[in-house]
């Protein structure tokens, strides 16, 4: 005997609504076993996810002490990226910002 298109399409239905009762199912214990984990070992979501591709870390960001000043203008810059202009082609030595030693 053959089976109906109306009979495949009742069995596909059904069948559908077995397999998303099933994941619900596996997915509620899935959740539980991770939260009693991350609770256990006091996890965060960085201990847990690596960070996405290209993605800075939280340190990255903060801001650089300059290291040059133009003394005509006060302007500065940290050393790091492109030369401004003030500076391009000319001895660092005499632009460098003094510290003093603590």
């Amino acid at each position: 005997m053959q089976t109906t298109y109306k009979e495949l399409m009742a069995q596909r239905d059904a069948l559908e609504q077995q397999i998303q009762a099933a994941r619900k199912a596996e997915l509620d214990e899935a959740v539980s076993k991770v939260r009693s984990i991350v609770a256990e070992y006091s996890l965060t979501a960085e201990d847990v996810f690596a960070p996405a591709r290209g993605q800075r870390k939280a340190s990255a960001g903060h801001k650089v002490e300059a290291k040059y000043r133009n003394p005509a203008t006060g302007d500065t810059w940290t050393g790091r990226g492109k030369a401004p202009k003030w500076i391009a082609n000319e001895d660092r030595q005499k632009f460098l910002i003094q510290t003093s030693a603590a």
